[in-house]
């Protein structure tokens, strides 16, 4: 049985370094999750390697309620212009895709961590039950608030694990649809595939036998798209597989 690591119980890395390539599903997808602090920074800036230390302590505190995203802003020039920035460091809290908050200049730890505190949202005793990561505590925490993400995503991975998976996808089902949900949800149904573990070095293989099918064929049509749901976007063969799809079906 497939299992998605991210489906445990933790909330995914606090502190991601972000290119343009990533910038919309690590910066923009992401706050819809969960809110993001963004460092523009770059390696010249004094002041920015004073900040960036403070930044990693004061969001890890947080045990993953709120996410660090960190952007070159030589390197990476198209992400770094979506704030429009006159100078660095700066910093934009991101929620549901929109800057909700910011402050420019190399701030002192408490004034970091209030910052920061005003985004993420206090510990709940389901908050605390899904950290102990047991299937007793998940449930528990589930039975508290049914529409907890991370502790859903942890129990589906877990009761996935021992192959059952309308259990899992039952689970997914109450969560709100986001990049993070899809990807366990396609995990589940890759794993739930007879002979399917994981995708495995027959990928390509199993992906060119499900093609064949997939204009009259649902299931197979559906079994492509989770597989590349399970690659994910930085497989080098998922774009060419998702024109090959595109092509069959259109």
């Amino acid at each position: 049985m497939a299992v998605d690591p991210a489906s445990g119980p933790s909330r995914g890395p606090s502190v991601v370094e972000v290119t343009d390539a990533t910038f919309e599903r690590e910066v923009v997808a992401r706050s819809a999750e969960v809110p993001v602090v963004v460092d523009l920074w770059a390696e010249w800036c004094g002041p920015c390697r004073t900040l960036g230390p403070i930044l990693e302590r004061v969001v890890a505190a947080t045990d993953g309620r709120v996410a660090l995203a960190k952007i070159d802003v030589d390197a990476n020039p198209r992400a770094a212009a979506s704030f429009a920035v006159q100078s660095i460091p700066a910093v934009f809290a991101l929620r549901d895709g929109q800057v909700v908050d910011s402050f420019v200049g190399a701030l002192p730890e408490p004034a970091v961590t209030a910052f920061v505190d005003r985004l993420a949202p206090p510990a709940t005793e389901a908050d605390r039950l899904v950290a102990a990561g047991d299937e007793a505590s998940l449930r528990r925490a589930l039975e508290l608030e049914p529409g907890h993400v991370a502790g859903a995503l942890a129990l589906a991975g877990i009761v996935a694990a021992r192959g059952e998976a309308d259990e899992a996808l039952a689970l997914l089902a109450r969560l709100p649809e986001t990049a993070e949900v899809r990807r366990a949800v396609a995990h589940v149904r890759v794993g739930a595939q007879p002979g399917a573990e994981s995708p495995g070095a027959d990928v390509e293989s199993r992906l060119d036998e499900l093609l064949d099918r997939v204009r009259s064929d649902d299931e197979a049509r559906q079994a492509v798209v989770d597989l590349l749901e399970v690659l994910g976007p930085d497989d080098p063969r998922t774009a060419g597989y998702r024109r090959a799809l595109a092509s069959r079906l259109y």
